[in-house]
């Protein structure tokens, strides 16, 4: 049984070409790695905050922000939710790695606004287990930016909510606007 939960195929280019795409990747590490030099950093971030964002590949963040390799942690998963796993990610990155802000960016466009939990149905139906995560999918990306706001400002195990600020991305024009968590 095929569902929307199913795995689309490859691009045609991706397939034309020999190997697949993750020996291309490795092969391009390789070309990386040929070139690297250790910046001799730690892994604390050296502007003091966490990102959490989409997953969505249309955001390159560093660019976006300015940002550089050592500036930030990054935290990223569909739709940029808070979850319980980000709260666990950014309690490691405060607590064991010194961040006090954090930034959160949503973006125009998501695929989580045109989903579901009936995702989650579909495919306890293709596969026969029911996914013990929610799909998290909203309709009002503001809305979903405060609720995330207001998951991190409301996290007992964070030391540090008084610099959470929400945004959106606009993935036509690059800006940013921000949300105003009220």
């Amino acid at each position: 049984m095929t569902t929307s939960a199913s795995v689309p195929a490859e691009p045609e280019d991706a397939i034309s070409r020999p190997g697949t795409v993750t020996d291309r990747l490795v092969e391009a590490n390789g070309r990386y790695a040929a070139a690297f030099a250790d910046p001799g950093m730690d892994a604390r971030p050296v502007l003091g905050v966490a990102v959490v964002a989409c997953m969505d590949a249309r955001l390159d963040l560093h660019d976006a922000l300015g940002l550089e390799l050592g500036d930030c942690h990054t935290i990223r998963n569909a739709g940029g939710v808070v979850t319980d796993d980000v709260i666990r990610s950014l309690t490691i990155s405060q607590r064991a790695l010194g961040t006090r802000s954090v930034v959160l960016i949503h973006h125009t466009g998501c695929g989580l606004e045109s989903l579901t939990e009936e995702f989650r149905h579909d495919l306890e139906m293709e596969v026969g287990q029911r996914p013990a995560w929610a799909v998290e999918a909203f309709r009002d990306v503001d809305q979903d930016v405060r609720q995330s706001m207001q998951r991190v400002r409301t996290s007992p195990f964070l030391l540090h909510t008084g610099d959470v600020r929400g945004f959106v991305f606009d993935v036509k024009t690059g800006l940013l606007r921000e949300i105003d968590p009220t």
